[in-house]
């Protein structure tokens, strides 16, 4: 049995489970199935064709992929060529894809372009040639439109489909030491952060969530509905996958078709958001309308919804909380399943390995709390990223002396060795589940004509959590609301794209030692009125 005998480095994870149960199931997507020794085989294939890329150790590969096949198959070839994956959102856009694909180096970049009707090939045409001269090759994953816009004419592009035709890579470069992942978060500048992970700390934290999160139950069948993209998705996904278990790809966020699917396979787990679920449970009728799922992993973005899990015990859905960050992995601690609805469903947990450990520190004095104080939580671990890519001195601010991060979370010890999560101490936006830093949207719409400053918040309702931006105009400008709305949607993900941009006077400011410092609570208050 693999999980008795932990796998160092990615790529034996799969091997392993590979010569274990090669028949057995890991991804189904539609009327596909791939099993283990398929995932395998075709992983090898793709690998030698991106080394026929020139794809080699410590090269990036950009993702940016919906969750169909071609993701997992062309990160685990990165695995096998000690390459970088790179993870780039579907939603992104021009402004996103250039800094991300320009500033990690990229030497291939893998889209969809018939993905959900987004033009990916139109969105790379708007983007600097600049940002795009260090790639070698884009891989087209899916059908390419009838016509290619001219700009992206240039550029190499090669099918998918060839790159799994290819003979197997000989070559295992796969190391406990190499680095192998680089998510996206939210800085303190508005270009994100890149976190990077290595092998090691992907493969044992998938192995240990495997065992802690009860996967290796014989009829674990994972939903794997959240982007890959993200930690969340992808830790659950990896961590179904060292357990040998099968996941279903989701390639669609409609509730309607995530119910279907739920029907159809009768998934035993699934994570999402407390906006998916709700809208979950509105869609489907019955007293117990997913009898299949034992616990739903849950994560409360949206407060107009804190009484979310009441709701789905009583129709026999149990949600239970869990945290985690980019530079910690997701799915780091977890709340005990059985215990009171009051107490699983908040944020924070125990941590996931016996390894982990957190603390709460008071940010003024710099002292250690105790149980039950709020305070900066920090968290240790093997799941730890090796640092931010490119950027030493953020990382030199995010690490402690003794091999803590410090989240950026306010949250409190539980007295049981885990801890209650609270909220963001900084001014980091959550929306649609992603970390989002309000000067990415700040900057853009300060681009706009006749705008002086921007400061954006975010507010519940109960379609969602929503940015929305105040704007302070230049002398004789006029705002005009529908055309600020529409550039941000020309250039930022639609999850950024604020829901009204109001117009102010000046923005609420107390004084501190520093200056003055803008009142985002009073931004917030006056946002719910106007809204």
């Amino acid at each position: 049995m693999p999980l008795e005998h932990p796998a160092a480095d990615v790529w034996t994870l799969l091997a392993d489970w590979a010569e274990y149960t090669p028949e057995a199931p890991a991804f189904l997507h539609g009327e596909q199935t791939i099993s283990f020794a398929e995932l395998l085989e075709i992983s090898q294939r793709a690998a030698r064709g991106l080394s026929d890329l020139g794809v080699g150790p410590g090269d990036r590969v950009a993702l940016w992929l919906p969750n169909v096949p071609a993701y997992p198959i062309l990160y685990l070839a990165c695995i096998r060529l000690g390459a970088i994956a790179v993870a780039v959102n579907t939603r992104y856009r021009a402004v996103e894809v250039a800094d991300i694909v320009g500033r990690s180096g990229a030497k291939v970049l893998a889209c969809a372009p018939g993905f959900r009707r987004i033009d990916f090939l139109s969105i790379l045409a708007e983007i600097d040639p600049a940002a795009l001269e260090k790639l070698s090759a884009i891989v087209t994953v899916g059908d390419e439109p009838a016509a290619v816009p001219p700009a992206i004419e240039p550029l190499r592009r090669v099918p998918f489909e060839r790159l799994r035709s290819r003979p197997r890579h000989g070559v295992n470069h796969a190391k406990v030491n190499a680095p192998c992942n680089i998510f996206t978060t939210s800085g303190t500048t508005s270009a994100p952060k890149f976190v990077l992970h290595r092998q090691g700390a992907i493969a044992s934290h998938a192995q240990q969530v495997a065992r802690v999160f009860g996967f290796t139950a014989p009829d674990t069948l994972s939903l794997a509905v959240l982007p890959l993209c993200g930690v969340f998705g992808f830790n659950q996904t990896m961590a179904t996958l060292a357990a040998g278990k099968p996941s279903v790809l989701v390639e669609s966020y409609e509730i309607d078709e995530i119910a279907r699917l739920i029907a159809l396979h009768r998934p035993t787990t699934m994570f999402g958001s407390d906006d998916m679920y709700a809208r979950l449970l509105e869609q489907v009728p019955g007293e117990q309308p997913f009898p299949s799922i034992k616990w739903a992993g849950y994560a409360a973005f949206n407060a107009a919804l804190a009484d979310l899990p009441e709701r789905a015990v009583a129709r026999g859905l149990r949600l239970c909380g869990l945290f985690g960050m980019s530079e910690v992995q997701a799915l780091y601690s977890l709340q005990l399943v059985d215990s009171p609805v009051a107490q699983r469903k908040l944020g924070g947990g125990v941590p996931t390995s016996p390894l982990g450990h957190v603390r709460v520190r008071d940010p003024d004095s710099g002292e250690l709390l105790g149980p039950g104080t709020p305070g900066a939580l920090e968290c240790a671990g093997p799941s730890l990223m090796v640092g931010y890519y490119g950027n030493d001195k953020a990382t030199a601010e995010a690490m402690t002396a003794d091999g803590y991060v410090r989240t950026g979370d306010l949250a409190e010890l539980d007295g049981r060795g885990g801890f209650t999560f609270l909220s963001r101490m900084g001014d980091v936006l959550r929306l649609s589940g992603f970390l989002v830093n309000p000067l990415e949207i700040e900057t853009h719409i300060q681009r706009v004509p006749g705008i002086d400053a921007c400061q954006t918040i975010a507010v519940p309702s109960p379609s969602g959590v929503r940015a929305v931006a105040f704007v302070i105009l230049k002398p004789g400008a006029a705002l005009d609301e529908a055309a600020v709305i529409a550039h941000c949607r020309q250039g930022l993900a639609n999850y950024k794209v604020p829901a009204r941009v109001l117009a102010i006077d000046d923005f609420p400011k107390t004084p501190s030692p520093n200056g003055f410092k803008i009142q985002r609570n009073k931004l917030r208050e006056l946002a719910l009125t106007r809204l």
